[in-house]
């Protein structure tokens, strides 16, 4: 599969996810953002635990825990307590920082040094962001804040280490999914139980509404979104992530009946071209005596192969 293919595919995920928010206050419970957190992970891991019928091995064991509290099990849980707590949009745009926490992260841990270009994309992408879904609204939360600050910080370091992780000689991205989603949903059980209680009574609107979560939203978008990783530079994936909070507008214009103005329009115009220009990679040199393990290598070697016919920056 060409790599055009591959981004395309990749960003199917935060499409899927700026569908969230719609399907979550048209359909779902109110007040339950740790309940819902679970029921989008732990069945989504289950399922798909099921089907790669492949368990982790040795350090994978530790590793997998620590991805999957880090992409899921701390994620879920900031990314709804910053949405509470923070007016309008401000959480997605808090959140849209990511791209930079990506950055500055390979520097650290992949050892692609940080560009000009790629500091420049996040800036833009987070300000096209801010144009689409800040509102005025009253004082800032500081709880909100950090959380939302902490969501984004979470997500891009399992990014990160994902990309440098690996998998495991003989593994798919699918069980890589699975285990991932299993543990974060595991993470979030004993907290959903202790802070919110028992779980809600459901009807058919909420039964419909988790299904969709658990299976398109989830299991199906992190496979997609964590295989793109595999495959491309965790700076490109992460630079799809402005995908989400675009989506999450036009669904509210088609389907809620939300208006778009001028400004806005502007906004998703600045933020899709910055997702578009994050997707434009030079090959980064190693940093100075940096060495890889074989995982790395051929995590190296493929995504130079994959991108010798691509545009550099």
């Amino acid at each position: 599969m060409n790599r055009t293919a591959t981004v395309l595919l990749t960003a199917l995920a935060p499409v899927s996810w700026g569908t969230t928010y719609a399907v979550t206050t048209e359909f779902l419970p109110a007040d339950r953002p740790l309940f819902t957190g679970l029921m989008r992970a732990l069945p989504a891991g289950l399922v798909l635990l099921a089907l790669a019928r492949v368990l982790p091995r040795g350090l994978w064991w530790g590793k997998a825990a620590v991805l999957g509290a880090l992409n899921i099990g701390a994620f879920f849980p900031l990314l709804f307590l910053s949405a509470y707590r923070l007016p309008g949009g401000m959480a997605a745009v808090v959140g849209s920082v990511g791209p930079l926490f990506v950055v500055g992260l390979s520097a650290v841990l992949l050892g692609q040094r940080p560009t000009t270009r790629s500091v420049l994309t996040g800036v833009v992408a987070a300000f096209g962001v801010s144009l689409v879904v800040l509102k005025a609204a009253g004082a800032l939360d500081p709880v909100g804040v950090l959380a939302a600050l902490a969501s984004a910080a979470s997500m891009s370091t399992g990014t990160v280490l994902t990309k440098r992780w690996g998998r495991p000689d003989g593994v798919g991205p699918l069980a890589l999914t699975a285990w991932q989603l299993t543990a974060g949903g595991l993470f979030i059980a004993p907290l959903a139980f202790l802070v919110e209680g028992a779980p809600p009574a459901l009807d058919g609107r909420a039964i419909g509404g988790y299904l969709y979560l658990a299976l398109a939203n989830t299991a199906v978008a992190y496979w997609l979104w964590f295989r793109g990783i595999g495959r491309l530079t965790a700076t490109q994936v992460t630079f799809l992530g402005p995908l989400s909070p675009l989506t999450a507008a036009v669904v509210g214009w088609a389907a809620l009946g939300q208006t778009l103005t001028p400004l806005q329009l502007a906004g998703m115009a600045l933020a899709f071209g910055a997702t578009v220009a994050g997707q434009l990679r030079q090959r980064p040199p190693a940093a100075p005596g940096q060495s890889f393990s074989s995982t790395e290598k051929n995590a190296r070697k493929d995504s130079m192969d994959l991108t010798g016919a691509a545009l550099r920056r």
